[in-house]
């Protein structure tokens, strides 16, 4: 995936205003979804298959990873 790629960059709702530490997610395509570091977006970029995403969502979701 290209820097330049045009995506659709979404944050989290339960991001506050003030930014923080968060992620954002875009769909470069139906099958993968991509993750990077909302404060900053020039930086690397992870992608994962969307199942895999789903998988960690959920478990973070329910509290898998403690609290941050």
């Amino acid at each position: 995936m290209k820097k330049t790629d045009a995506l659709e960059w979404h944050k989290s709702s339960y991001s506050g205003a003030s930014g923080g530490n968060c992620v954002e997610v875009a769909a470069p395509d139906s099958a993968t979804t991509a993750v990077r570091d909302s404060k900053d977006p020039n930086g690397p970029r992870l992608r994962f298959s969307n199942s895999t995403w789903a998988s960690f969502a959920a478990a973070a979701a329910g509290g898998a990873f403690g609290e941050a």
